[in-house]
């Protein structure tokens, strides 16, 4: 049961366990523990489960195909093969915890989360408080874009986006636009935008691009069958991925950028007004940029000692706390590949469940009380 509150709903909720995030994440979390005992509730900071996925860019389409961009137990419609749109994902979303019941709090934003001498307490914005006995943050692993110091050495007249606020070509005024960081979605933006703009594109480590396919099967299904998908993070294999982030081309290449008029360009090594220098000491001058360099946490919520190193990254093993029960699901890399897609939270949400069974030494608390 998905649950809008209100203002006027301010209450004290009491569960064995609480999952913080109703992404894809805490969604297979949820999944699992139907098999258990335990009463669990969900919150999320959005007015609609799926949101995340509806607050991204426009053209936004999965690099997974949607054989492997489910969730246990229910599969994703359409065309195996091919690939969801972000809306399509943020519906199934919808209608997945809708399918299962699941016990969602929306409209519930964390603003501070303790430990107890029983437990955990979350305080929402809104003044609700929620105890637990166990806490599984889920808030996945793409919470705050990341913006790099000489973003402040633009001038004012540059505007400024990130791969959160960008939301299509409308938005970026006429010129030069840079696009820093040439992943997944540095390079959705250099594509769209080569239709109606200038652009400049800043790489930066060495990637290796996957086929869409490989003798008629979708690149995916070898990655499974091969292990790849599933290689863990310790592994030989799984140190190279890391190194590497390889993903599905889709038609992303840099040459094939270079061809609809995108400029590659090194990484960037200085700003200077609305002039951008890159390492190879070739200099533009731009009337906007996009940071697309990837994502850090947002933790400042969490106030328990020993949860975070010195730089507030959330410190874990396989999704396990320093802390006694407290969790994380939806990290890149948390286990295996595919820990931070859709196609691995499964996996990992079921080795937590049975991490947390094997812990587990407090009574239940029924489900609703």
């Amino acid at each position: 049961m998905v649950y809008h509150l209100g203002k006027s709903d301010m209450k004290q909720y009491e569960t064995n366990i609480l999952i913080i995030g109703a992404g894809q994440a805490g969604l297979a979390v949820a999944y699992y523990l139907q098999s258990t005992s335990l009463s669990y509730l969900m919150l999320d900071k959005n007015e609609r489960i799926g949101d995340s996925w509806r607050q991204r860019y426009e053209s936004l389409t999965l690099f997974t195909s949607r054989a492997f961009s489910a969730l246990p137990g229910v599969a994703l419609d359409g065309d195996p093969n091919g690939y969801a749109t972000r809306d399509e994902i943020a519906n199934y979303f919808e209608r997945y915890a809708q399918h299962f019941g699941f016990p969602v709090h929306l409209n519930q934003s964390i603003q501070t989360l303790e430990k107890t001498p029983t437990g955990f307490q979350a305080t929402t914005t809104r003044g609700d408080i929620y105890s637990s006995d166990i806490v599984i943050i889920a808030t996945g692993a793409f919470q705050e874009a990341r913006v790099p110091q000489m973003s402040q050495d633009f001038v004012p007249a540059v505007r400024q986006f990130t791969a959160q606020s960008y939301r299509n070509p409308k938005q970026i005024p006429d010129g030069k636009v840079l696009i820093v960081g040439d992943g997944a979605s540095g390079r959705d933006f250099a594509n769209e935008l080569s239709k109606t703009h200038e652009v400049l594109l800043a790489t930066g480590r060495s990637r290796r691009l996957l086929p869409d396919r490989l003798f008629g099967k979708s690149i995916w299904w070898w990655l499974d069958k091969t292990g790849l998908l599933h290689a863990r993070r310790d592994s030989i294999i799984g140190r190279i991925m890391q190194k590497t982030d390889p993903f599905p081309a889709r038609g992303r290449r840099l040459q094939t950028l270079r061809e609809k008029g995108v400029e590659v360009l090194p990484y960037l090594s200085s700003v200077n007004g609305n002039t951008v220098r890159f390492a190879n000491g070739h200099v533009e001058q731009v009337t906007s940029v996009i940071w697309a360099v990837g994502y850090q946490d947002n933790s400042d919520w969490v106030a328990i000692p020993n949860t975070k190193d010195n730089d507030g990254n959330l410190i874990h093993e396989e999704g396990i706390s320093p802390v006694d029960d407290l969790y994380f699901m939806g990290r890149s890399w948390q286990r295996t590949r595919g820990s931070a897609l859709i196609t691995g939270v499964g996996d990992d949400a079921h080795y937590l469940i049975q991490q947390i069974q094997k812990n587990r030494s407090k009574p239940t608390i029924m489900q609703g009380a």
